[in-house]
């Protein structure tokens, strides 16, 4: 006799900024994350046995092979993470009539249409990154009618290794830095895009599937600015509690040549998101007040 499915939400990526955030704002939900050391992408084979044991009524893949560079020289990591292992979770919720909620990138696009990319627009992905989380969001969709793809972009948390923390680690140590200037995109935080996940569960859970969920949305904080942008911003805010306030120069992205491609310009519409889901990501700059503010709990902002 199989065992009855649970009625919680299993996700995966343990260790990533996502999963950790989905984990912090659970509350009372019954909701798993499972993660390094225990269980990642690299043993896929171990993979159905979890999910038997688990029995999700909903999954959250969060897991991916997020280092872009070292995609370039390491691609068949990438492939595995991003496409293999999305496959295999997308067949078991597929088979057992589980939604899926997966999260994907804006670097599935080149980044040169001149205006926030819809759902719809064509894809070009410039990087081995790029490219194997388009294939997997293909695989998502194939193996599972009741899924869902959340592109986000700029992900970041007041914890973990992320382009915030590493800019307010040098500013610590350096009097002049250089950022790029020349790429747009929309900085979203881990913690936001977790309210957005666990608000679309609520609904599934609650009410029940219905086949227009399905599909692609795009998820990311509302507005865009650039990476100095995002840099000055972090470091002026990070500066009111007390932190050094160096100067920071705008270049291009020619001047910092990186081994993978960045889209010059991957911001992302979100209407659709707001139009079926009601949800609407709250403004890229107070979700940066908010994470400042989570960094440096407990310490008084001088006026």
């Amino acid at each position: 006799m199989t065992a009855p499915r649970s009625a919680g939400i299993l996700v995966t990526g343990g260790s990533g900024q996502v999963a950790r955030a989905l984990g912090e704002a659970a509350g009372d939900r019954a909701l798993r994350v499972v993660g390094r050391p225990d269980w990642d992408f690299d043993r896929i084979a171990a993979l159905p046995a979890l999910l038997a044991e688990a029995r999700p009524a909903l999954v959250v893949n969060a897991a991916a092979h997020t280092a872009v560079d070292r995609a370039e020289t390491d691609a068949a990591a990438a492939w595995r993470a991003n496409r293999d292992g999305p496959a295999v979770l997308a067949a078991y919720c597929g088979a057992a009539g589980v939604p899926l909620i997966h999260i994907s990138t804006d670097f599935v696009f080149d980044g040169a249409k001149g205006a926030p990319y819809a759902e719809d627009d064509a894809t070009s992905p410039a990087s081995v990154y790029g490219a194997s989380k388009l294939a997997g969001e293909a695989a998502v969709l194939a193996a599972c009618p009741r899924a869902i793809i959340l592109r986000t972009s700029w992900v970041y948390a007041a914890s973990g290794r992320n382009f915030v923390l590493t800019m307010l680690d040098l500013a610590r140590t350096r009097s002049h830095l250089r950022v790029v200037a020349d790429q747009r995109g929309c900085p979203t935080t881990a913690e936001d895009l977790a309210a957005a996940i666990l608000a679309i569960a609520d609904v599934i859970l609650r009410d029940g599937w219905q086949d227009r969920f399905a599909g692609i949305y795009h998820a990311a904080g509302s507005g865009c600015t650039t990476w100095h942008g995002l840099a000055s911003a972090a470091i002026a805010r990070a500066h009111a509690f007390g932190q050094p306030q160096p100067a920071i120069a705008p270049i291009t992205t020619a001047e910092y040549p990186t081994p993978a491609r960045r889209p010059a310009d991957s911001r992302l519409d979100c209407t659709k998101l707001e139009r079926i889901f009601g949800l609407r990501l709250p403004p890229w700059e107070q979700a940066l007040d908010r994470t400042i503010a989570r960094i440096f709990a407990g310490e008084t902002p001088t006026p």
